[in-house]
């Protein structure tokens, strides 16, 4: 059964940084295409970032040049750092497999001053 289970989100202020981390389970994760996706409060989930097996990386325009997708194969583990934090970045963000349905809890960011 897969499992997603996000880490590292919390409260900054406007312009600081933050390291998201997803440690999923169930699958052999060196060999999927990893997705973060964001939901901002009152909206629908929306998609954040690709990082293909080998480290390649797609972003959604909103945070391209200020976030970096990566992945530790050999710790089974996803990250997304994201810099110049904006009050538009609040959301719960979660980590996914491409092409899976099941979500984890997620993690709150919370930018505000």
């Amino acid at each position: 059964q897969e499992q997603f289970v996000e880490s590292g989100g919390g409260l900054v202020q406007p312009g600081g940084s933050l390291r998201l981390s997803c440690t999923p389970s169930g699958f052999s994760f060196t060999d999927e295409i990893m997705t973060w996706h964001r939901q901002p409060p009152g909206k629908a989930r929306e998609w954040v970032a690709t990082v293909f097996p080998g480290g390649a990386t797609f972003y959604t325009d909103s945070v391209k040049g200020r976030s970096i997708g990566s992945r530790d194969d050999a710790k089974n583990t996803l990250y997304l750092q994201m810099d110049n934090l904006t009050p538009d970045d609040t959301a719960v963000y979660y980590c996914q497999k491409h092409g899976s349905t099941t979500w984890g809890q997620g993690t709150q960011v919370t930018v505000s001053s």
